[in-house]
């Protein structure tokens, strides 16, 4: 009996350790990884596109690799495993970022802030199933959920790396 709820105590511990994504930020460090500005891959924001602009280059395109400032209009609640970047135009469509090999997450409170990212930039057709997926991590009601009944053609891109502006 000891012996069954010293494992089942250990795999708990486990499971709650690697849970924590709270990455180490020290402001005054030189290492810009630990600055709490930069993910992923350390870019800097030289010749970065507004999501205006990118939406104008894509248009007739498929796919192209680009560096990209827009604001931060939702981050994925449960990981921060996605995010999603608007125009400052109102009425333009959103753009879901994820992060190349799941290598790096964003803070979840990120809502707001500009950011750039440096990726490949793509048009795709997103499925029910996945779209249902994102609006659960985003916290979604279960009518808001359920109302998903068809794909959507939408702008998407891949970054492989991160720079929070403000």
């Amino acid at each position: 009996m000891l012996k069954n709820f010293t494992i089942w105590l250990i795999a708990v511990i486990m499971l709650y350790a690697c849970g924590q994504n709270t990455p180490v930020v020290d402001p005054n460090s030189s290492d810009p990884t630990k600055d709490g500005k930069h993910f992923g891959a350390i870019i800097n924001a030289d010749q970065a596109i507004t999501y205006d602009s990118m939406m104008q280059k894509m248009a007739g395109i498929d796919s192209m690799n680009m560096k990209v400032t827009g604001k931060v209009l939702e981050v994925c609640q449960k990981k921060g495993c996605w995010m999603t970047i608007v125009s400052d135009q109102p009425g333009k469509p959103e753009m879901r970022v994820t992060f190349k090999d799941y290598a790096f997450f964003m803070p979840k409170d990120l809502s707001g802030k500009r950011v750039v990212v440096d990726g490949y930039a793509y048009t795709e057709t997103t499925p029910v199933d996945v779209l249902r997926h994102y609006a659960e991590d985003a916290g979604k009601s279960p009518e808001e959920i359920a109302a998903i009944t068809e794909p959507k053609r939408e702008l998407s891109f891949e970054a492989s790396g991160v720079l929070i502006l403000d």
